[in-house]
């Protein structure tokens, strides 16, 4: 199963390359990541293909997964009003999506305490 891993790093240069370095080099793909920083620290949100292999390899190296959370990834048409509707069909299920961002391939990632309705909801199938 698919995994958003959270990550709080310090805010200083390099903890993304590192992140990025540390995941390639296991043979990691990241699906997707949303980052931003605050008050000295940083959030980072990131989508693997091999969860618990990400974490084992990230805590090795001295990084803490701050949580790791399934996920329903849809497919969603790059065209206007793909998002809206998309969000919709779980609002009107009152699924509460928790985070929510792109990955590659115009796929959308929702996080929720409710993942798998949000994934009947959505067509998702794995």
């Amino acid at each position: 199963m698919r995994k958003d891993l959270v990550i709080i790093p310090d805010d200083e240069p390099g903890q993304l390359a590192r992140l990025g370095e540390l995941l390639g080099d296991a043979g990691i793909n990241i699906e997707a990541i949303s980052a931003f920083t605050g008050k000295g620290k940083g959030v980072v949100h990131v989508l693997v293909d091999k969860a618990d292999e990400a974490i084992e390899v990230l805590g090795r190296a001295g990084i803490e997964v701050a949580a790791a959370r399934g996920v329903a990834v849809a497919p969603l048409p790059d065209e206007p009003g793909a998002l809206g509707a998309a969000c919709r069909k779980l609002a009107d299920a009152r699924i509460n999506i928790e985070q929510a961002y792109i990955a590659s391939g115009s796929k959308l990632v929702v996080v929720s305490d409710e993942v798998d309705r949000a994934k009947e909801l959505l067509g998702i199938t794995d």
